[in-house]
């Protein structure tokens, strides 16, 4: 082979070295850009899509729990806040509630809905509080008429370290998945505190068993036909 060609054949493979290159360096830069899009897809988001209709209770809610203690983080009472409405906006949606609480109950009891009693209601939304790690406030798991027909679930808001009736309740039930809130002690049911109840809920979750307990009753309250908690 003359020297010429030999010349000519280096620089095509040189070429064609360069091509492959670049398209290498090309392929990199965009598995790099996907990776790292994929990365920020999976950061826990610091914003939740509260419902326009709900802004408003959602600065309330923030309000009650910043006026918990002094030492309660006011952003950390608003994205709990937030959380907490965005969190029952998408489970109704789930749930499909319609027509009154005491009707999904039968529902659920005769086998034709799967989920939608108020402990449920409380699980799920204690696990996706839970994420937040809160660290000015306290989750707990309130429980009025326990083991009983008339049994009622809440998840009560307290300050760090302050007792349980000082706190604020989250009930998502008694008003078909319409978030309500207001202090533990003046509602009409007597709640008390369940922590072993809301360590099993957290740790069922951690391990992603979905066989859960069932508290085993059939309907909430006579009274919920008569609109009583309608008015609450």
């Amino acid at each position: 082979m003359s020297c010429g060609l030999a010349r000519r054949d280096r620089q095509w493979q040189l070429q064609s070295v360069h091509r492959v290159a670049s398209v290498i360096a090309v392929f990199a830069l965009w598995a790099t850009g996907f990776a790292s899009a994929s990365q920020q897809s999976q950061t826990p988001s610091t914003s939740f899509q509260v419902p326009r209709s709900d802004l408003a209770k959602a600065e309330a809610l923030a309000n009650q729990f910043t006026a918990l203690s002094p030492g309660v983080d006011r952003t950390e009472a608003r994205l709990l806040a937030d959380c907490a409405y965005a969190t029952v906006s998408q489970l109704r949606r789930q749930y499909g509630m319609f027509g009154t609480p005491i009707f999904n109950n039968f529902l659920i009891y005769r086998g034709l809905k799967k989920r939608g009693y108020c402990y449920q209601w409380s699980e799920d939304l204690l696990i996706a509080l839970d994420a937040l790690k809160l660290t000015s406030l306290e989750l707990r798991w309130g429980e009025a008429n326990p083991s009983n027909w008339r049994e009622n679930n809440c998840i009560v808001v307290t300050a760090k370290g302050r007792p349980f009736r000082s706190g604020i309740m989250l009930d998502c039930w008694r008003h078909l998945g319409h978030l309500y809130f207001g202090p533990v002690v003046a509602d009409t049911d007597p709640y008390v505190e369940n922590r072993a109840y809301a360590r099993f809920v957290l740790a069922r979750s951690a391990a992603r068993n979905s066989s859960g307990a069932n508290h085993h009753f059939a309907f909430h309250r006579s009274a919920e036909a008569s609109g009583k908690t309608d008015s609450r």
